[in-house]
C-alpha cells in the first residue's frame, strides 16, 4: 500500500479504507474532486487493471478480443480478495478494491451524465500500457467489452466513451461480488446501482437485469424500511426505488414511493390552484395550476445550499427565457390583499386537504427546497408523464412539477439541469413554447456534450472543444464533480447520447429531419437512421443503410449509391444485429430475417418473437396458433412486457381459449393498472369461462334472506344473512373489470354497454341493480344526443320497471306512502289523494329518478317505452299520466305501422295496430278513465264539499273515437278479418255501455 506521504496519496484515505466496512447505513460515501483518480492510481488498482509486467501475456487474448476486459478485471478482483497482500489487511484489501470500483462509476458518470470533464485520461489510467500503445488492440478492447454489455439481445451504445471505466466498475462491483453476500449495505447498494446504470445503458428494459435489480431491491427494503432506519433515509432509499419503478414503466408504484418519501422527510407538497395571470393581456385573475412546496426544517442540505449558494443563478445551467408576445415568463400571481378583495367576487374554495402550512405559502415567492424534495417533485412529474405522454391536461399537471423546481427549488446543478429537461419535454407539444423547448434542449445537449468531454471520448473524431449553444460558464460559475454526483441516484439521468438521441427525435417530430439525421450518423445509430428515412418514405434508403451493417457488399465499391449489401452477412455482426434484422424483416416483410434475430440473439431477443407474431396475424387467415407461440417465447424472455400480454390475450379469445386468456390480461392489467381496453378484454373472457361446479372451492358470500333490492339498503339486524355459493361469481367478476375499464375510459359507451348488458344478465333478486341504473344512465349520456331513445335498452329498462313494482311488497323498507289532507271552509278535515313517494337513495328511488330524467326526455316514437313509463305512474298513482302514456304509446304504433298497415297492406303492421287499440281502450280508458284525478281542483260545490274531478269523464267517447278511427283507415284492406273482428267486438263493449 502507498505510503500517505506520498503527495499522490491524500492521508484522509487511511481512514476511509480502513472504515469501510464498519458502515452499514444507505449510501454514505461521497468522494471528493482529486480522490478518483488518486484511488484509481493506487498499486492494488494497477494489479487488478493488469499494469503489472507478470501478466503481459495475459492480456494477449484481450488485444485480439477472445478475453473481454470485464472478464479479466473480474478474475483478477477474485484472486486478490483471495490473496494476502503484504501491509494489507483482509479487511483494508477489501476496502481498497471496493473504492476502487467505487471510484470507475463515479469517473464514468461523470464523463458520461453528469461533468465537468476528468482531469485525467481513462486509458492511460486504466488499460495497461501493453493494449494501450496499440490503437487496433485498445479498439479491439473496447468493442469487445461493449458487446459484453449485450443482454437479452439488447445491444448498448457502440460508441459510448471511456468505456472501460465501467468494465472495472461493473467487474468489481457486480462480477467479483466484493464485500457483498453478509457484507455492508452500501455494498449491496453499490451493486444494483451498476446494474441499474447497465439497465440504462441498453436500448430496451430487459429482464435479466430487471430481475436482479429487484432482487438487491427487495433485500434492502427490508433492511432500511424498518424502525431503526431515519426518516431521511428512508426517504431517499423510497426516492431512489421511485426513479428504478419509472424507468421500468411502474408508474403506480413509483407515485406509491414518492408520496411515502415525501412522508418520511416530513415534505409537504401540494398540486392546487392561485388566482393569478398567464398571459400579457388577461384583464382579470384565474385560477392557475401551481405546486405549494415546503421542506421539513430540519432537512439537511437547505441550510447548506442557501449559505453556499446565494446567488443560484450563478452556480445554474442557463435557462432560457420565453420571449412571446403573448405568455409571460411566469405565472403572475395575485398578491394577498388584492386576492382578499377579489374573493368578495369570486369565491375560492381552498382545498381540503391542503395542511396550514402549504395554504400560508406565497405562490410567487416560495421558500427553497431541499435537494432531494426537489428530486421528489421531478420523479413525481416523470411518474405522471410516463402515464400517458401526449395527453394535453397530463402535461397541464406536469408543468407545475418543473416550475417549482426552477423557479424556487434546489440550487444543485444537477437537479436544476433535470428541471430544464423535465420543462422542456413538457413545453414540446405547445406552439408558443416548442421553439423554447427545442433550444433548451439543444443547449443543455451542448452543455452535457462539453462537460463529459473527454481527451478520448470515442463519439467525436475531431479534437476541438465542443462548442457549445450558449456561452460555457466559467470554472467559479459551474458545480464540481462531487456536488453534481451528491444526488444522481435520486434522478431520472440521462446519458449523453440518450440526450443527444432524444434531440434528434425532437428535430423529427418538428421536420427538422436533416438535423436529426447529422445527429443520428455521427452517433453511428443506424437503425434509427434507417428509421427516419422510412419514416419519410424513402424505404430503398432505408434497407440500404440497415442491410450495410449486416452484409458485405455485392460490388467491389461499398460507397456507390446503387450498391444493394446483398453479400454474405458480416463476421462478426455489430452488437446491435438483432434489432437491425428485425427492423430489415419490417421494411422488407420478411418473416425469416425475425428467425435470424432470434438465432443471432442466442434465442434471447424478445422483440424478435413479437414481430414474427405480428407477422402471422396478418396472413389471410391468421396463423393463430403460431402468433400464440411466438407470444409466449417473447414473454419467457421478457415476462414484464405489457404490450405482448395484451396482444396474446387478444389471440387467445380468437383461439376461445378463455382461462389462459383471462390470465393473459390478468398479467396485464397487473402491469398496467390504467389500460382500460385490457380490463374490458379481461371481462370478455371471464363471461366465456364456465362457473365454478359445487366441488370447487370458492368464497362464500352472504345473502339476505328478503328479496328486497340490494345489501345497502338492508337493515343487518332485521335482515338475517346466510352462506350461500354465488352461482354468477364470474359474472360478477367481469361486472369489477368492466367497472375500472369504464372508470379508466368514462367516454367509451361501448364499455358501459357492456356493463349495462352483464350486470342485467344476473337474474333477481342477485341483479346489482345500481350498477344496471348507473351503465343505463351513462349510456343514455353518451349515445342520447346521437341516437335518441334507440340508446335504450328496452327489455333492461322493463327489468328495472317491475323490480320498482315489486319493491312495493316491502313499504316499510323502501317506500313512504303520502296522504295530502286540506281543511275545508268549516275547518273540517277533507281527505285528498294518496301519492306513493319513493324514499331517495333506494333502488326504486334511482329507478324514477332514471325514468324521469334520462329516459323520458328521450322518447319520441317508442310505443314499448311509453308502456314503461305508464307502468311507473300507475305505481306512483298518478292515473291522469299513466293514461297519458298509454295515448301516446298508441299513437306511437299507429304512427309506425299506418303506412304498411293502410297502404301496402301488411298484416303485421295492422294487427300491431289492432292490439295496441285493444290495449288502449282496455288497460287505458276503461282503467284509468273513471279514476280520481290525482291533482283534481279543490272548488267548493253549492253543499260546501269538494267536487268529484275524474282523470277522463269523458273516457267513452275518447275509446269509440280510437276505433272507429282505426276501422275506417283499415276497411278497405282488412275488412272481415280476424283484426276487424276483434275491433268490432271491441266498439261493442264500449258502445254498449
Amino acid at each position: 500500500m502507498a505510503d500517505s506521504s506520498n503527495p499522490k496519496y491524500p492521508a484522509s484515505l487511511n481512514t476511509l479504507f480502513d472504515e469501510t466496512l464498519l458502515k452499514d447505513q444507505y449510501d454514505p460515501i461521497r468522494l471528493e474532486d482529486g480522490e478518483i483518480r488518486h484511488i484509481l492510481e493506487l498499486p492494488l488498482a494497477k494489479e487488478v487493471f493488469g499494469h503489472s509486467h507478470t501478466i503481459e501475456r495475459s492480456l494477449d487474448g484481450i488485444s485480439r478480443g477472445e478475453i473481454s476486459y470485464t472478464q479479466f478485471v473480474g478474475e483478477k478482483t477474485k484472486a486478490l480478495v483471495s490473496t494476502p497482500i503484504d501491509g494489507l489487511s483482509t479487511e483494508q484489501q477489501m476496502s481498497q478494491l471496493f473504492y476502487i470500483g467505487l471510484a470507475a462509476l463515479f469517473a464514468f458518470l461523470q464523463s458520461n451524465v453528469t461533468g465537468p470533464p476528468l482531469e485525467f485520461k481513462s486509458t492511460d489510467v486504466i488499460i495497461p500500457s501493453a493494449i494501450r500503445s496499440n490503437a487496433a488492440a485498445l479498439r479491439t478492447l473496447r468493442d469487445k467489452v461493449i458487446r459484453d454489455l449485450s443482454v437479452d439481445g439488447e445491444a448498448a451504445f457502440k460508441l459510448t466513451p471511456s468505456v472501460e471505466l465501467f468494465a472495472v466498475a461493473k467487474a468489481i462491483l457486480v462480477d467479483a461480488d466484493v464485500l457483498v453476500g453478509e457484507g455492508p449495505l452500501v455494498a449491496r447498494t453499490t451493486r444494483m446501482r451498476v446494474n441499474f446504470l447497465h439497465q440504462k445503458m441498453l436500448s430496451e428494459v430487459t429482464s435479466t437485469l430487471q430481475d436482479v435489480i429487484y432482487s438487491d431491491l427487495d433485500e434492502l427494503s427490508k433492511r432500511l424500511l424498518n424502525e431503526k432506519s431515519s426518516g431521511l433515509e428512508k426517504g431517499n432509499f423510497l426516492l431512489e426505488r421511485a426513479t428504478i419503478h419509472v424507468h421500468h414503466g411502474f408508474d403506480t408504484k413509483a407515485r406509491a414511493d414518492l408520496e411515502q418519501a415525501a412522508t418520511e422527510r416530513k415534505f409537504e407538497f401540494a398540486l392546487t390552484g392561485r388566482l393569478g395571470k398567464r398571459t400579457k393581456f388577461q384583464d382579470r385573475d384565474i385560477s392557475q395550476l401551481v405546486i405549494l412546496a415546503k421542506s421539513a426544517e430540519e432537512a439537511t442540505g437547505v441550510d447548506s445550499e442557501r449559505s453556499d449558494n446565494a446567488n443560484r443563478d450563478a452556480v445554474a445551467p442557463k435557462k432560457l427565457d420565453l420571449n412571446d408576445d403573448t405568455l409571460l415568463e411566469a405565472i403572475s400571481f395575485t398578491k394577498p390583499d388584492e386576492q382578499q378583495s377579489q374573493e368578495k367576487t369570486v369565491k375560492v374554495q381552498e382545498a381540503p386537504t391542503l395542511s396550514t402550512t402549504l395554504a400560508s405559502l406565497d405562490p410567487g415567492d416560495q421558500p427553497l427546497l431541499d435537494p432531494a424534495d426537489s428530486a421528489i417533485l421531478l420523479s413525481y412529474a416523470a411518474a405522471i408523464t410516463n402515464t400517458r405522454p401526449e395527453d394535453g391536461l397530463t402535461r397541464e399537471e406536469t408543468a407545475p412539477y418543473a416550475t417549482r423546481v426552477l423557479d424556487g427549488g434546489s440550487s444543485n446543478w444537477q437537479i436544476y439541469t433535470q428541471g430544464l429537461l423535465l420543462r422542456s419535454r413538457i413545453e414540446g407539444y405547445k406552439s408558443r413554447t416548442v421553439e423554447r423547448s427545442v433550444l433548451q434542449m439543444q443547449a443543455l445537449v451542448d452543455q452535457v456534450l462539453a462537460d463529459t468531454a473527454t481527451q478520448d471520448t470515442q463519439a467525436t473524431e475531431t479534437s476541438q472543444e465542443p462548442s457549445t449553444f450558449l456561452p460555457r460558464p466559467e470554472k467559479d460559475e459551474s458545480a464540481s464533480a462531487a456536488d453534481r454526483l451528491k444526488y444522481i441516484w435520486l434522478l431520472s439521468f440521462s446519458t449523453r447520447w440518450d440526450l443527444e438521441s432524444e434531440l434528434a427525435n425532437r428535430w423529427v417530430n418538428l421536420g427538422g429531419l436533416r438535423t436529426a439525421l447529422d445527429i443520428y450518423e455521427r452517433l453511428q445509430m443506424w437503425a434509427e437512421v434507417a428509421l427516419c428515412y422510412a419514416a419519410t418514405e424513402k424505404e430503398g434508403k432505408a434497407k440500404a443503410i440497415t442491410r450495410r451493417q449486416l452484409y458485405e457488399p455485392t460490388g467491389q465499391d461499398p460507397n456507390d449509391e446503387n450498391e444493394k449489401f446483398e453479400g454474405p452477412e458480416l463476421s462478426p455482426l455489430p452488437a446491435d444485429a438483432p434489432r437491425l434484422f428485425c427492423i430489415l424483416g419490417d421494411l422488407e416483410s420478411d418473416p425469416t430475417l425475425y428467425d435470424r434475430a432470434w438465432e443471432v440473439s442466442n434465442k434471447r431477443y424478445a422483440r424478435a418473437q413479437r414481430s414474427l407474431a405480428r407477422h402471422f396475424l396478418t396472413l389471410k387467415p391468421p396463423a393463430l396458433e403460431k402468433a400464440a407461440e411466438a407470444y409466449q417465447k417473447s414473454l419467457h424472455i421478457n415476462r414484464l412486457n405489457h404490450g405482448a400480454w395484451f396482444a396474446l390475450g387478444c389471440v387467445q379469445l380468437e383461439l376461445q381459449c378463455w382461462d389462459d386468456a383471462v390470465k393473459s390480461f390478468t398479467r396485464t392489467v397487473q402491469l398496467e393498472d390504467t389500460d382500460a381496453e385490457a380490463w374490458s378484454n379481461l371481462a370478455a373472457a371471464m363471461l366465456r369461462t364456465p362457473e365454478p361446479s359445487e366441488s370447487e372451492e370458492e368464497p362464500q358470500i352472504q345473502q339476505p334472506t328478503s328479496p328486497a333490492a340490494d345489501d345497502e339498503e338492508t337493515d343487518p339486524e332485521q335482515q338475517p344473512l346466510t352462506p350461500l355459493k354465488d352461482p354468477h361469481r364470474r359474472k360478477r367478476e367481469a361486472i369489477t373489470a368492466l367497472h375500472r375499464a369504464a372508470q379508466l375510459k368514462n367516454t367509451d359507451a361501448r364499455i358501459w354497454d357492456n356493463v349495462l348488458t352483464v350486470a342485467a344478465s344476473i337474474p333477481p333478486p342477485s341483479t346489482p341493480f345500481r350498477a344496471v341504473i348507473a351503465a343505463q344512465r351513462k349510456v343514455i349520456e353518451l349515445l342520447g344526443p346521437k341516437k335518441g331513445e334507440k340508446a335504450i335498452d328496452i327489455p333492461i329498462l322493463g327489468m328495472l320497471v317491475d323490480h320498482l313494482i315489486t319493491a312495493y311488497d316491502y313499504p316499510d323498507l323502501l317506500i313512504e306512502v303520502k296522504t295530502d289532507t286540506y281543511t275545508d271552509s268549516t275547518s273540517k278535515t277533507q281527505g285528498g289523494t294518496s301519492e306513493r313517494v319513493v324514499r331517495s337513495g333506494t333502488i326504486p328511488g334511482s329507478i324514477l329518478s332514471l325514468m324521469e330524467n334520462s329516459v323520458v326526455p328521450l322518447i319520441t316514437h317508442s310505443a314499448p317505452l311509453w308502456l314503461l313509463v305508464s307502468l311507473v305512474e300507475n305505481f306512483r298513482e298518478r292515473p291522469s299520466k299513466a293514461l297519458e302514456a298509454h295515448e301516446k304509446a298508441w299513437r306511437a304504433t299507429v304512427a309506425s305501422s299506418t303506412q304498411g298497415a293502410f297502404q301496402m297492406g301488411d298484416e303485421k303492421r295492422w294487427m300491431d295496430i289492432v292490439v295496441a287499440t285493444e290495449r288502449l281502450v282496455r288497460s287505458g280508458y276503461a282503467k284509468y278513465g273513471p279514476m280520481d284525478k290525482e291533482d283534481r281542483a279543490r272548488g267548493e260545490g253549492g253543499d260546501g264539499e269538494v267536487e268529484t274531478e275524474f282523470v277522463a269523464k269523458d273516457w267513452r267517447f275518447k275509446a269509440k273515437s280510437a276505433v272507429r278511427g282505426v276501422m275506417g283507415k283499415g276497411k278497405e284492406f282488412w275488412e272481415d278479418t280476424e283484426g276487424w273482428g276483434r275491433l268490432k267486438e271491441l266498439q261493442g263493449e264500449v258502445g254498449g255501455k
